[in-house]
């Protein structure tokens, strides 16, 4: 008995009692418990330009070129680059809040279009390339029209902004190959980013605090 008592005094002092293993075992639960993430679908042009400045960002775990804003179900980029569809190229941000806010990817999303053309998008034109803030629920809607608001009130552009605040419709993920072109094509991306124009004006538009 003396010998027994011994054994569970020495595995007590080591935390090898049932209270410290069933402690450890919550500790590794909440550990590996998963992180809630949310979504975000934004329109600023060609998709291919739109998710580098997102998946560079702490806490976003994916950005995915896609179709939102039209009726037609599971569309093509063909047909969407027709115009007749009513879509518009986007981008689907899938991020952990604890670490990114919806905000602070309002803020991106911003210094990377120009929200006073509502022809299209630099050298893409015609409504499949407008820029547009696909909305979730109501605070996404109330936090982009907050944005919006402070843009309007205190940003660069001379001209009125233009950029709509719209409920999303279904997002559709584009086929394989737009899928993170920047990495795949890197040489034909800053061919096409260079002649769209779009970094000369925002790096004339924002200056240093454009961010990269």
């Amino acid at each position: 008995m003396k010998t027994i008592l011994t054994i569970l005094s020495v595995l007590l002092a080591l935390g090898a009692g049932p209270a410290a293993a069933q402690g450890e075992s919550g500790m590794d639960m909440m550990a590996a418990e998963p992180a809630v993430l949310e979504k975000a679908i934004f329109a600023g042009g060609c998709f291919w330009c739109m998710e580098p400045p997102f998946e560079k960002l702490a806490g976003v775990v994916s950005a995915t070129s896609g179709y939102c804003g039209g009726p037609e179900v599971n569309p093509s980029y063909k047909e969407v680059s027709s115009g007749r569809t009513g879509h518009a190229e986007a981008v689907e941000i899938v991020y952990d809040p604890s670490q990114v806010s919806y905000a602070e990817l309002l803020e991106v999303f911003w210094r990377n279009i120009d929200p006073t053309d509502g022809g299209g998008q630099f050298v893409d034109r015609g409504s499949q390339y407008r820029s547009a803030v696909f909305t979730l629920d109501e605070e996404q809607k109330r936090l982009a029209e907050a944005s919006k608001g402070r843009l309007e009130e205190t940003g660069p552009f001379d001209g009125p902004i233009v950029t709509g605040i719209v409920p999303a419709t279904a997002f559709y993920p584009a086929e394989e190959y737009h899928q993170d072109y920047y990495k795949k094509n890197p040489l034909r991306y800053k061919y096409y980013r260079y002649g769209s124009g779009r970094d000369r004006f925002l790096d004339k538009v924002w200056g240093k605090e454009r961010g990269r």
